[in-house]
This record gives C-alpha cells, structure tokens and sequence, in this order.
C-alpha cells in the first residue's frame, strides 16, 4: 500500500497539473540599469521563464494544443504534433505532449543552441535538423512540404499561422500586465519572432486604452545573431502577424543584446535569454526619449526566457580579463 500507517490516505485536492502553472507570471522592476532615470520613467519586465516550460511560448502551446483538442482536430495517444520551431515553442510542445499524451515531431535549424537540443531530445521528441544557414526559414519550408505529403499522419500546427498563438497573449499576457501596472502601462514593447505575443498582447491593451504606445522589435539586419527573432523585411512573414498594430518598430544590434545580457546579469541578478536582453535595449531606448523630453511612462516589455538554453555563446565572457 502506498500510503503505509495512514488510516486514511490523502486526497491531494489541491494538486495541480502542469498546465496550471502557465502564465501569471511576475513583474520585475530594476535598480542600476535604469538608476539614470527620473522617477516618472518606469520600466519593468514580465519574467517569462516562471512558466513551467521556461519560457513565454508555454503560453501559446497550451492555446494551440487546446483549440485543436475543442475542435476535434487531436487526440491524445493517436495525434503526433508536427512543427517548425527554433527552439522555445519546441520544448512547451514537448512538455505539453507528454503531459497530455502526444507524440511530438520537430524541424529545428541545426544551429539552435545546443542546451535546447538537448532538452528537446530528454523529452523524447523526434528532430529534423534543417541547414543552419536558412535559419528558422527553412525549417518552416521543411516541415511545410512534410505536413503537405503526410496530412493524415500528423496534425501540423502551424504556429506562424495559427491564430491560438496570438490569441494566447490576448486572454493572459495583456491581461496580467494590465492589472499588474495598475492600468497605468502606457509602452509594451516585445520582439517579433511568431509576432504571437506583439499581436495579442497589443491587441487587449490597445482595448483598455488606445493611448498605449505597441512598439516591435525586430534584428537590424537579416544576418544577426538575435536567435528566436526575425528580421520581417527579408524573412517568411507569419500570418498572424499585422504591421499595422504596432505604433513604432525599433532595430535592435546584435552587439547591443549582448552587452546588455552581461550588464542584466552582472548589474541586476538577471540571467536572461538573448531576445529578452534585445527587449530590455529596446525598453530602455523608450524610457530614455521619454526623459529626455521629460514626460513620464510606464514601459512594459517581457523576458522570453532565461539564459539556461544560451550559455554556451561566447559573448558571455566577451570583455573579460
């Protein structure tokens, strides 16, 4: 017996499932990186790798997974996920379909960090490694011809045109930073990679106030090494994504991701990932033109994720004796 001397064994009522823990994440402020700025000008981050997959994708997947199970389109036990992913989206698949009871098959550019391999691979997903040099592109012109010669075998996911995605950040993200700012957010800035989490985020606040500033941020260059986000003028543009939501859009420098990565971690305690460092140089671009124009704002922006899956790259030691 399990519960050996125990007359009457627990219930563990309030056990939850791993998909509970999704979302709710918290909000971060800072102290030395933006020490400079008037207390009128406030920047804070939501924490993303709180969620239980360690990253803000868990969001998305969950939706995805959910929608497709409403309609009837999966089901556990006989449904193989199929997607492209560089990484993120890949391992909420892989811990969604193992808690819910799917098979899970992946195309990933062959240069994804090699921590998210790895954690791919422990949860026992099926890789398809596609050429490094066409980036997160060619994985989804791969597992396109895939889901298009195989359409009964697996149930494709298609999180670049899956409107679950964006759908995702409109009922949570945007609700959660609305009642975490008190309703006073007046900037949300997040990278462009699905464009997921721009779109509905941008979308549920925009419908608390039309007054909040949505701000993209996306690489400077089609050649960077800003791993997850995409450059939108030179890549395969995802359909949910809209250009028209946004307010502004910043480019954001490879070099200036990197150095704000080491100064989060060595200035604030923050070992983030790379697109959330991106996201806090945009962040602090914003606050920094409010300031200077001296009107206050509350810039809200998300950290994708930690640096657990990056901290192979080298810049991490760039500048040191």
């Amino acid at each position: 017996m399990l519960f050996t001397g125990l007359a009457t064994p627990p219930t563990l009522a309030s056990a939850a499932r791993i998909e509970a823990l999704i979302g709710n994440t918290p909000l971060l402020g800072f102290q030395r990186i933006t020490a400079h700025l008037p207390p009128t000008v406030q920047v804070a981050a939501k924490a993303e790798w709180a969620n239980p997959g360690g990253s803000v994708k868990d969001r998305a997947a969950l939706n995805m997974i959910l929608e497709a199970e409403a309609h009837g389109l999966i089901q556990p036990g006989k449904t193989t996920l199929l997607d492209s992913t560089s990484g993120n989206t890949g391992i909420a698949y892989a811990m969604l379909g193992a808690a819910r009871g799917y098979r899970v098959k992946l195309f990933v550019p062959a240069n994804a960090s090699p921590e998210r391999l790895k954690i791919l691979r422990a949860y026992g997903v099926e890789l398809v490694l596609t050429d490094p040099l066409e980036g997160s592109d060619g994985a989804i012109e791969a597992v396109r011809e895939l889901a298009a010669q195989e359409p009964q075998r697996y149930y494709y996911v298609n999180q670049y045109n899956n409107p679950a995605n964006w759908q995702a950040h409109y009922k949570t993200t945007g609700v959660e930073i609305w009642e975490q700012t008190d309703g006073q957010v007046t900037h949300f800035l997040a990278g462009l990679g699905t464009s997921g989490t721009l779109m509905g985020t941008g979308r549920r606040l925009k419908e608390y106030d039309p007054a909040i500033q949505v701000i993209s941020l996306q690489p400077d260059s089609p050649f960077n090494g800003l791993e997850g986000l995409k450059h939108m003028l030179t890549a395969i543009r995802p359909g949910i994504y809209d250009p028209a939501l946004a307010d502004r859009n910043l480019e954001i420098r490879t070099e200036a991701t990197y150095a704000m990565a080491r100064r989060l971690a060595r200035e604030e305690g923050l070992l983030v990932g790379i697109s959330a460092a991106a996201a806090m140089v945009g962040a602090l671009q914003i606050a920094e033109e409010l300031a200077a124009e001296g009107e206050p704002g509350c810039i809200v922006t998300l950290f994708p994720d930690s640096a657990s899956k990056y901290l192979s790259e080298n810049f991490w030691v760039e500048g040191d004796a």
